[in-house]
């Protein structure tokens, strides 16, 4: 799997654990230390910031945005999402 690869990941009722960073200067995924990352230039109110972490990690891990649930960490930094 290439650093910045998530498309391996992208298996149904797979439990993913990201950590995000709002604010961030660029939108950006990618797994550091086993880790993946995400950063969204929105800043944390009224779910704006959750929304673009849901289009950025189904982008890169290639599938709907639809397919996506986060499970824990609504308004903490890390969060945990299900794929269906």
């Amino acid at each position: 799997m290439s650093k910045n690869s998530l498309a391996d990941l992208a298996v149904d009722g797979a439990i993913l654990s990201v950590r995000v960073t709002p604010n961030a200067r660029a939108n950006t995924v990618a797994i550091v230390d086993g880790t993946i990352r995400v950063g969204v230039t929105v800043p944390p109110a009224d779910g704006k910031a959750n929304a673009a972490v849901v289009a950025l990690l189904a982008k890169a891990l290639g599938v709907a945005k639809t397919r996506l649930t986060l499970l824990q960490g609504q308004t903490s930094r890390n969060k945990v999402f299900r794929l269906d």
